[in-house]
């Protein structure tokens, strides 16, 4: 009788992400104190952010405008009629011990982005993650733990109320993410498309975007998710897909282990790559959510809201796709110029100079690029103008100049030298009646490396092509020095 060989299981991850985003408004959502990091601590502070009695919040009108971009940019509808909310919830570093946040009434509800992965065979795939909601709040400030241990050992604790009170968008994900590939990529596409907005400066480092990941794990085919498990404490986009990728093993093996997943609140540590339990995670229902008596709900008119719509640039999907379409671009040097919004500008105001798009492309994706980064600069900080980088292009396929002698002199370009100065008695030579002689005068000088050539080793022929240019300071026209030399050494006629 034979044994059935029992058949593994399949399983898949359901993934969502909660992303807050700080708006980069001069003051505080509620109060006048100013938003600028690096303060001293507690000196950006103020008696609402204090939570002082008597004082009322105001709603500072350029986060509900920053928020409704958001919101548009992320093809959500717009609330006609929203309200804030007070979140009851014990924070520590919040001295009303409430967060006023929005709850039933968001700004903003059912959105989607598109982020584009790579499949086994190296295509390009455009997939919409959905997104729940889009709603404004004020942050926490900050504890600072001090002890043996940051955390677990510390023996007293310091808050900083600077960031109380600071104006973010938390943006909620349908749980379309199945990787930590996407979700990583997700978190990227959402800041991309703040910077282009404008309405935040994306920096993870200063805490300006975080992201909280909830994930669980189910059979390939259930349609029931499983326990929902939320990772904190990630702040780059790497560790995001990696405490994914790590959750995903752990669970996956808990449930074949026959253990129970339960709903909780992790973190990811860096150092041990791996997330540690840190808290049971709370329910709804525990917030004890009320409208916020002293802010009144928010109405945002036709006008206004036609008003926004109309500032919302060409955002990062829409520049990829006309890139491709228009330009014949590929996915990479698409995906690449339109990162960021300053060099995507720099590009097109090359090719509106006269550069052909492919050869603007590759130069700002790779030799201006590797200069950019060596000296950490943005585009914006260097002297080469999209008209002169034109300009050296047309140079290159005009014949007038070569592509070495372009590189050798783009220091000097990106310091501000214009192509005038930097090609001045540079242009190349090629009149085949200037260049014959020289050619014919190398090959006079060289007769061992000709009789060995003419003996079967043609890979002299680069050593004759690079005497010329040596000897015409590299101004001779690479192609035609090329035809010229392969002719005399074959003894052909030119």
């Amino acid at each position: 009788m034979t044994t059935a060989t029992p058949v593994k299981t399949e399983y898949e991850a359901i993934i969502g992400l909660e992303t807050h985003c700080q708006l980069s408004t001069n003051t505080k959502i509620f109060s006048a104190s100013s938003t600028a990091f690096g303060a001293d601590p507690n000196t950006n502070i103020d008696p609402v952010c204090m939570g002082l009695p008597g004082v009322l919040p105001v709603l500072n009108e350029k986060v509900l405008e920053y928020a409704v971009k958001a919101g548009l940019a992320l093809n959500c509808q717009i609330a006609k009629y929203s309200k804030f909310d007070r979140k009851q919830y014990f924070y520590p570093d919040l001295p009303k011990n409430y967060q006023i946040s929005q709850f039933d009434l968001p700004i903003a509800e059912h959105g989607w982005l598109e982020i584009e992965l790579v499949d086994k065979d190296g295509n390009p795939v455009r997939k919409r993650i959905g997104v729940t909601r889009l709603h404004m709040e004020e942050d926490a400030g900050k504890l600072v733990h001090a002890g043996s241990d940051r955390l677990s050992g510390s023996t007293y604790s310091l808050v900083d109320y600077n960031r109380a009170g600071i104006p973010l968008v938390e943006i909620v994900s349908e749980p379309d993410l199945r990787t930590g590939q996407e979700a990583a990529e997700y978190a990227q596409e959402l800041r991309r498309i703040m910077l282009y907005l404008g309405v935040s400066d994306g920096n993870m480092q200063e805490g300006s975007l975080r992201c909280d990941v909830n994930i669980s794990v189910r059979p390939v085919g259930q349609k029931e998710f499983g326990t929902k498990v939320e990772i904190k404490n990630m702040n780059s986009f790497t560790a995001i897909q990696k405490a994914i990728e790590y959750e995903i093993e752990r669970q996956i093996a808990a449930v074949e282990a026959g253990e129970r997943i339960i709903q909780e609140t992790r973190l990811w540590e860096e150092g041990s790559q791996r997330t540690i339990s840190m808290r049971v995670k709370e329910g709804s229902s525990d917030y004890r959510y009320f409208p916020e008596p002293d802010l009144a709900p928010i109405e945002v008119s036709d006008t206004q809201l036609s008003e926004w719509k109309s500032q919302i640039p060409e955002l990062p999907a829409e520049k990829r796709h006309r890139y491709e379409e228009t330009f014949g671009l590929s996915a990479y040097d698409a995906r690449v110029l339109t990162d960021e919004r300053a060099v995507a500008e720099y590009f097109e105001a090359v090719v509106a100079s006269g550069a052909t798009a492919k050869t603007a492309a590759n130069w700002i994706t790779q030799d201006i690029a590797a200069y950019l980064n060596k000296q950490k600069l943005s585009i914006t900080e260097i002297g080469l103008t999209a008209a002169n980088l034109a300009e050296v292009i047309t140079r290159i396929e005009g014949g007038k100049i070569s592509n070495a002698q372009a590189k050798e002199k783009l220091p000097d370009l990106l310091n501000g030298v214009t192509p005038e100065k930097a090609f001045a008695g540079q242009e190349l030579i090629s009149d085949p009646a200037v260049l014959e002689p020289i050619v014919d005068e190398v090959i006079a000088a060289n007769p061992k490396e000709l009789e060995k050539y003419r003996g079967g080793n043609t890979n002299l022929k680069g050593f004759f092509v690079g005497q010329v240019l040596k000897k015409t300071n590299k101004r001779a026209d690479p192609k035609l020095t090329n035809q010229l030399v392969e002719k005399k050494l074959n003894g052909e006629s030119v």
